[in-house]
């Protein structure tokens, strides 16, 4: 025929883009909490299911896994995260969001697409409708995967536990794609580690509460909450080493209800980042040790209590698999769209599904901001103050590139793997 399954396959593309850009602006306008994701994965569903793919949902409560065997050859997973953010949306975007929603505690919140898992489902979406529209330019299994509760933590592994791999089959690689504050249209990969683990705790600490005229009579856990605080901060400081790296921060601290009381309990949330097994594994246990010690120290009249809120393993791209995506990405894109990625102190749970299925993964990055604004950021040393991140209340990726380019990549890394026929 002449043509590359890659043009073949994004030869409809174009024809397409208005339709995924009313899908984005919906999902924008519609975000849903972890887990909660009923409306959202009921409109993936649907486009799925037109595009002739055997449709599975309800994994873990509101994943959806579209499958489309189309003969001999490789399975090949493409994952999105679909869950949106407990943030009120600054963007002044004309189809901001305003929504809200209760927390699992009951709290009213506003909801957002601040991390931009919108733009992934799209993109999605918009991949596997094309690859079914051209199943002549190659051959093999394509597992779709819109997961629910990314930003928990725990979507990865529950969509597992629900039988993913037994609805759809083992996968031969995993692929993932995430939107980031850098210039629309570019790529970026890296081999190796690319995103860092991270652990989530609360820790609540114990005191003796009574009048706050009398603090001789009470075991103050807000001067012990301080203590701990300060000396955490010692952590990154002084038990490691320069050429090692974490980083922890203390989110959340709440104690006390009236400024005449002291309190009994006192509770700190803790975020902790690292790249290493053997630092975070230090970073842990220097963590407790701290914990119990200042606790001690005060005369605590309990033990402190550690709990596990959310962990995020590394995410580290298989060597092999990432250069062989890397050079597809390359032959696709003209010169200066795809670049080598940095470390990312953000974290995710995608590397759990080329762990269980024991296959390759590969995470890579989507710009999707204004190149103009943020190169000029970039240059006046201002990229940090000037420059939205995920998770901000105005992070809005804009349509163009963007979307192209997010489905573009979703394109060639599946054919990446999937056979074509006649040449395999």
């Amino acid at each position: 025929m002449g043509t590359r399954p890659v043009e073949r396959v994004l030869s409809g593309l174009g024809a397409r883009l208005p339709d995924l850009e009313r899908l984005y602006v919906d999902l924008h306008r519609h975000p849903e909490l972890s887990f909660r994701e009923t409306r959202t994965a009921a409109k993936l569903a649907a486009r799925l299911k037109s595009a002739g793919y055997e449709v599975h949902t309800g994994l873990a409560g509101t994943g959806v896994l579209g499958v489309l065997r189309n003969g001999d050859g490789p399975t090949v997973l493409l994952r999105a995260d679909i869950d949106a953010l407990p943030v009120e949306e600054r963007t002044g975007l004309e189809y901001a969001s305003t929504e809200r929603a209760a927390t699992e505690d009951g709290k009213e919140v506003p909801v957002m697409h601040a991390c931009g898992h919108d733009m992934h489902a799209t993109w999605l979406s918009g991949a596997a409708a094309l690859l079914a529209e051209a199943r002549s330019a190659w051959s093999g299994t394509l597992l779709a995967v819109f997961q629910p509760g990314e930003e928990s933590g725990g979507g990865a592994r529950a969509m597992v536990a629900d039988g993913l791999f037994e609805r759809g089959g083992t996968p031969d690689v995993v692929l993932g794609q995430h939107v980031t504050p850098g210039p629309a249209g570019w790529v970026l990969t890296r081999p190796g580690v690319l995103m860092a683990a991270t652990d989530a705790l609360r820790v609540t600490l114990h005191g003796r509460g009574g009048h706050g005229s009398r603090p001789e009579t009470t075991v103050d856990p807000v001067v012990l909450a301080a203590s701990v605080v300060l000396r955490l901060q010692t952590v990154v400081s002084r038990e490691l080493a320069a050429t090692e790296s974490a980083v922890l921060t203390i989110g959340s601290v709440h104690a006390g209800t009236a400024h005449n009381v002291i309190p009994d309990e006192a509770t700190l949330e803790l975020n902790i980042r690292t790249f290493d097994t053997q630092v975070r594994s230090r970073v842990l246990a220097a963590i407790e040790r701290i914990v119990r010690g200042e606790a001690q120290a005060a005369g605590a009249p309990k033990e402190p209590e550690l709990t596990e809120l959310a962990s995020f393993p590394v995410t580290a791209n298989d060597e092999n698999a990432n250069a062989r995506l890397t050079a597809a990405f390359r032959e696709h894109f003209p010169e200066g769209r795809v670049w080598d990625a940095p470390l990312v102190t953000g974290s995710e749970d995608f590397g759990e599904l080329g762990t269980a299925a024991g296959v390759p993964s590969v995470f890579w990055l989507v710009g999707g901001l204004d190149e103009r604004m943020v190169l000029d950021a970039m240059s006046a040393g201002r990229f940090e103050t000037d420059v939205p991140s995920n998770h901000s209340s105005r992070f809005a990726p804009v349509l163009h590139p963007t979307l192209r380019t997010g489905v573009e990549t979703l394109v060639a890394a599946a054919l990446t793997w999937l056979v074509s026929p006649g040449i395999a």
